[in-house]
């Protein structure tokens, strides 16, 4: 099927035909807002400690931050949710994100303005070193994740307009991609501009951090297939459908 669709695509919405399964497509959906939310805000707590990773066999030192691990889960659960339930309740979800976020930053600001007592397994000054740039290290991946979320939702339904509501694969890379490359730009970008790494890495950890989340957007491109296929049986959705909730 050619991308250009000269008419536009337009799926009318599903409504559950049935309580019980409104309840269950709600659910789903809270499950994986909740899987986007708990992702995001461990990549936020735990991003700043970096690891290195020899490569076998190649002769290259692969190094990353930790917050790298979970975050691509962030983009294959709003693809998903686009796919499935639409564009407004990805962009819900994404400001439900950015929501934590900043409760997270102003619990750990009240955690580290306390004094610590005198018996506390953790020491006013440990708590520091490890949270006491979070709130510029969190604000500039906050910055990042909003363009390249809201990017990402924006690039998805393009695609879907564009391919008639099929080519999911086409969809889903070339929105995580492009949203993934703007995402590492600017939040590298941003904690080097507030001191919390060398520019000198700048390009080592740009390479590694596109690189990785590329690998894992060709990698989860199956398993949005799996789950908008299951989606599609259960609820009885045509290619491209949504449900409404």
């Amino acid at each position: 099927m050619p991308l250009q669709n000269d008419t536009p695509f337009v799926a009318s919405p599903l409504r559950p035909a049935s309580e019980k399964d409104r309840e269950l497509a709600l659910v789903l959906y809270l499950i994986l807002a909740a899987l986007f939310v708990a992702s995001l805000v461990t990549c936020n707590l735990a991003f700043r400690k970096f690891f290195a990773w020899s490569m076998p066999g190649v002769g290259y030192t692969f190094e990353a931050s930790v917050g790298l691990l979970p975050y691509p889960l962030t983009f294959l659960v709003t693809d998903m949710i686009s796919e499935v339930f639409g564009k407004r309740r990805a962009n819900d979800v994404v400001k439900a994100g950015l929501a934590a976020s900043v409760l997270t930053l102003l619990v750990i600001w009240a955690a580290g303005a306390v004094p610590a007592t005198g018996w506390s397994p953790v020491t006013d000054s440990e708590f520091d070193h490890v949270f006491g740039q979070t709130v510029l290290a969190v604000g500039a991946s906050m910055s990042a994740y909003l363009i390249a979320q809201f990017l990402d939702v924006r690039i998805f339904h393009f695609w879907k307009h564009r391919t008639g509501g099929r080519m999911l694969w086409v969809r889903n890379n070339l929105s995580t991609i492009p949203s993934q490359f703007v995402d590492t730009v600017v939040v590298l970008v941003l904690l080097c501009l507030v001191g919390e790494i060398e520019w000198g890495l700048f390009g080592a950890l740009l390479i590694n951090g596109f690189g990785f989340k590329v690998l894992v957007a060709a990698v989860d491109t199956p398993l949005v297939y799996a789950g908008a296929a299951w989606f599609r049986r259960r609820f009885g959705l045509k290619h491209g459908q949504e449900i409404a909730l």
